[in-house]
């Protein structure tokens, strides 16, 4: 089940969060505070920038975020950056295309029309699931993140609704 995620599902957003950091599928290193986590889901108004979770017996096991892009700055107001997590005992079972796909349909009521995805360029599973939804690779900052001592580039897919006038 997707809903919009609820301030008690914090602590479980944050854990499936830092076993993405464990893993290195983020540039975050170290574990979010909580105070942090908090200040993070205030900044994400249901009715602008959601936060969606997924629950399968009423455990949330994945999330996905529609934040803000360039926060401020009016001209991409009609942008946003898009970012899911799953905790690692769901993953590869279809979960964040199902949180993708109701993020994509939820476009429009949002007053949102392009999507953007921050990927670390070796996260392979994750490239994949922006192509299959249409995601074009729109950039590419080689070596900017560095972990252990490798140097590991980001990639930017972007997404936007059919028939904007380009």
């Amino acid at each position: 089940m997707i809903r919009l995620a609820e301030q008690k599902d914090l602590v479980a957003i944050n854990d499936i969060y830092t076993q993405a950091i464990h893993a290195q599928a983020t540039a975050d290193t170290t574990p979010i505070p909580m105070q942090a986590r908090e200040a993070w889901f205030l900044a994400h108004p249901a009715n602008q920038f959601p936060i969606y979770v997924y629950e399968i017996d009423s455990k949330v096991v994945a999330w996905l975020s529609i934040t803000a892009y360039r926060s401020g700055r009016m001209a991409l107001h009609r942008s946003a950056e898009i970012s899911y997590y799953v905790d690692e005992q769901f993953l590869h079972q279809g979960i964040a295309s199902q949180l993708l796909k109701h993020a994509l349909n939820q476009a429009s009521k949002l007053q949102l029309d392009t999507f953007i995805c921050i990927i670390l360029e070796n996260n392979l599973a994750s490239i994949a699931l922006m192509k299959k939804f249409g995601f074009a690779l729109w950039g590419h900052l080689p070596n900017v993140a560095e972990f252990d001592g490798q140097r590991v580039g980001h990639v930017y897919y972007g997404w936007q609704l059919p028939n904007l006038n380009l």
